[in-house]
């Protein structure tokens, strides 16, 4: 069975699995009308929809200047893809992008979980301990004074006109409602702007298909006689050959011990069931990987883990006031309304194969410094929503430079600077003066 049938089997398996509860053959899917009364138990000046690296740095830059904040995260810890998500390093560079990640940076530092710092032009991501910054992040929060509300998941949002008033969460507690004067869309995704009815695009524009996804997973380093190969007979699909591997990436995890990335395409984070199909496959490929490191190339590793959720590198990106473009990127472009910048290579892999094949050309892969402006991370339409991280506004060629940690906290520093701003002016993001956030963002270290 060849690579591009196996993931097909895989969605197609799932799928076929949730069928009791699929409409049969000839009937037609029906909808119901839902409606509860659900209480306003929260209100802020900014909301803030996702606890990844661009939430936090918007929720802690928002809470610093003065706003009432409250940060929404679906998990038990945040940082998104660098912790959940397993990533565990800063793509980019890791200085001056603002003295909120200096500050992450620093606290990092003081549990000797963070590698040296290097320009990057030395070296392109600086690795950490994942488990440590989980714990960084979570105190940061708390020393700003966020309302940070984990195991939450964002439901649906309510809207008069083009301004959102409250969006639906749902808890522990159960269904509850989040008021606020400004909305920040941080999920990666555009899940709240989706939800809204705000434009957004997805992948690319032939066919809609999204960078491709990757799975983290962990080995730890034992002694010959511990050694022995884990995937037991009939099993998945184990690779023999190396020209068969997915596109995997080593490298370090700590003392004894590696952290492996494999490369998952063809699914839809925006789809419930292609994302739970991917994350079915993502968990079969790592056996199938480990198996070739244990059995062919005689690595004396024994399973440790695997991130708990896939890694994403593209959801949808929402439809700003400006969307920043790759021919942008290429002219290291500077922009009056300039607020975030970007050093990182075209890092775009093509989303219909398993392989280590770059959309580009790698000698076209290289761009110079370039800034992203104020205007991508608006959401058109909008009378009070602002977005930051990978689900900003760009096409996709260009988010998938921009997309990198360092990059995506750049702008949740702008982004929360500007939604202070305007739960103190009581204004719109689009009547704000961009000269005055680029100026804060500039006084608060970011090097544009």
């Amino acid at each position: 069975m060849n690579r591009r049938n196996f993931c097909r089997n895989v969605a197609a398996a799932n799928m076929a699995g949730a069928a009791a509860g699929s409409p049969k053959a000839g009937e037609t899917a029906s909808a119901i009308t839902w409606s509860r009364r659900v209480p306003v138990r929260y209100q802020a000046d900014v909301a803030v929809i996702g606890g990844g690296i661009a939430g936090v740095n918007t929720a802690c830059a928002a809470a610093r200047a003065g706003a009432r904040v409250v940060l929404v995260e679906r998990f038990g810890i945040p940082g998104g893809n660098l912790t959940t998500g397993g990533v565990a390093s800063f793509c980019g560079e890791t200085r001056g992008q603002g003295e909120i990640f200096d500050e992450i940076v620093g606290d990092l530092e003081k549990f000797q979980a963070i590698m040296p710092y290097l320009p990057y032009e030395k070296r392109e991501a600086r690795v950490f301990d994942h488990h440590i910054l989980a714990l960084v992040l979570q105190e940061l929060l708390l020393r700003h004074r966020v309302k940070l509300l984990l195991h939450t998941r964002f439901v649906d949002v309510l809207r008069k006109g083009n301004r959102l008033t409250e969006a639906v969460l749902c808890g522990k507690s159960g269904p509850e409602a989040l008021r606020a004067g400004i909305f920040v869309d941080c999920s990666g995704d555009a899940d709240l702007t989706r939800r809204a009815g705000f434009a957004v695009r997805k992948g690319r524009p032939e066919d809609g298909m999204q960078l491709p996804m990757s799975v983290m997973f962990f080995v730890r380093h034992v002694t010959p006689a511990e050694f022995q190969a884990q995937l037991p007979p009939g099993w998945f699909h184990p690779v023999r050959r190396e020209e068969d591997l997915p596109m995997t990436s080593v490298w370090p995890n700590g003392p004894g011990g590696n952290a492996l990335k494999v490369k998952i395409p063809r699914f839809d984070s925006t789809d419930t069931e292609s994302l739970t199909a991917a994350e079915i496959q993502a968990r079969r490929r790592i056996w199938e990987v480990l198996d070739y490191y244990q059995r062919e190339k005689k690595q004396p590793w024994r399973y440790d883990g695997c991130s708990p959720q896939i890694g994403l590198r593209e959801g949808a990106r929402i439809v700003g006031e400006y969307t920043l473009t790759v021919a942008d990127l290429r002219a290291g472009r500077k922009f009056e309304d300039a607020v975030a910048r970007g050093v990182f290579y075209l890092d775009g892999h093509k989303p219909d194969d398993d392989k280590r094949t770059y959309i580009l050309p790698k000698d076209q892969l290289k761009v110079p410094p370039y800034q992203i402006p104020l205007g991508c991370l608006i959401a058109r339409g909008a009378d009070n929503l602002f977005m930051a991280g990978r689900c900003f506004s760009a096409e996709q060629l260009a988010l998938s430079s921009a997309r990198v940690s360092t990059s995506c906290s750049m702008m949740g520093q702008a982004v929360g600077i500007a939604a202070a701003l305007c739960a103190e002016k009581k204004c719109r993001p689009a009547d704000l003066d961009p000269r005055e956030v680029r100026r804060r963002v500039e006084q608060k270290g970011g090097v544009l």
